[in-house]
């Protein structure tokens, strides 16, 4: 008959330590953790561990880069006491919080491929087009028109200061986003748009940076994203400086998700080895159980 597998080989703290660059301190809090299986000890009370025991720490440590502390603690945790279940549902919710990771990349390079200089513009006329209201070639010169009535002055602004070229008030903004100015106030209020206040009159003055912004939220409104999951990219927007820093971020954010995508691979690669061997083990102390 074999022998128990954990019985083959003892392994000192220090033997699953070296490996890793930790320290044997590191290895009693992991299993004092749950992380490691719980270790035999010997009559004088030492710690022993098996090969078991070092393959659950090289599974923990993989399971870092891509689930990170908590949630790679809460799997082995879950897989040492036989619920695999819960590991299963916490390996999930990672990948789930990936995608939606994903997801807020694309929206947000979308919305600033709508914001910046390659966004749609009207289109010049072909060569050759005449410009509206230009007669076709070969047609009688029109009449010279009847003089036009003197144009009305336009009623003077209310008192104070007028905006600046680069910076504008509430309705004109709502106007150019085909929004009314109450969803520019409930943005406001959100924080995801701080206009000044004139001075003078109160009215709300919206700049270079303010209208980004508005522009900003505008597109991912429309893009289905909720107010509260806009709020922190308005904050990248605005900790990067402009659109322009943080595009320059965005290939590196993308970075990252590959590498973290890939880390979750190779976490539940050297996973599904420590189930098999658990289950080995879980086979073989059976085996001598019945042969005892």
């Amino acid at each position: 008959m074999g022998k128990n597998p954990q019985n083959r080989v003892r392994l000192r703290p220090v033997d699953l330590a070296r490996p890793h660059g930790l320290s044997t301190q590191a290895v009693r809090n992991y299993e004092e953790a749950g992380i490691l299986p719980a270790a035999a000890r010997t009559e004088s009370g030492y710690r022993t561990y098996s090969p078991l025991h070092a393959q659950a720490l090289g599974t923990f440590l993989a399971l870092l880069p891509g689930h990170g502390h908590p949630t790679a603690t809460g799997i082995m945790r879950a897989v040492n006491r036989g619920a695999a279940d819960e590991a299963f549902r916490l390996i999930d919710e990672s990948h789930a919080q990936l995608l939606e990771d994903r997801r807020t990349l694309s929206a947000v390079e979308n919305a600033l491929r709508d914001l910046g200089p390659g966004a749609p513009k009207p289109r010049d006329p072909a060569p050759g087009t005449p410009a509206p209201g230009t007669p076709p070639p070969g047609s009688p010169a029109p009449a010279e028109p009847a003089p036009r009535p003197p144009t009305p002055a336009a009623p003077a602004p209310p008192e104070g200061p007028t905006p600046t070229p680069a910076s504008t008030f509430i309705g004109p903004l709502a106007d150019r986003l085909s929004v009314r100015p109450a969803t520019l106030r409930k943005w406001e209020a959100a924080g995801l748009v701080r206009p000044r206040r004139d001075p003078l009159t109160g009215y709300r003055v919206y700049g270079e940076a303010e209208v980004r912004d508005a522009r900003l939220v505008h597109q991912l409104r429309r893009g289905g994203y909720l107010l509260e999951q806009i709020a922190p990219l308005v904050d990248q927007v605005r900790a990067a400086g402009g659109l322009e820093p943080l595009e320059a971020a965005l290939g590196d954010w993308r970075s990252r998700l590959a590498t973290r995508g890939r880390a979750l691979l190779t976490g539940a690669a050297k996973l599904d080895a420590y189930l098999n061997e658990q289950e080995r083990e879980r086979q073989s102390r059976g085996v001598l159980r019945i042969s005892s």
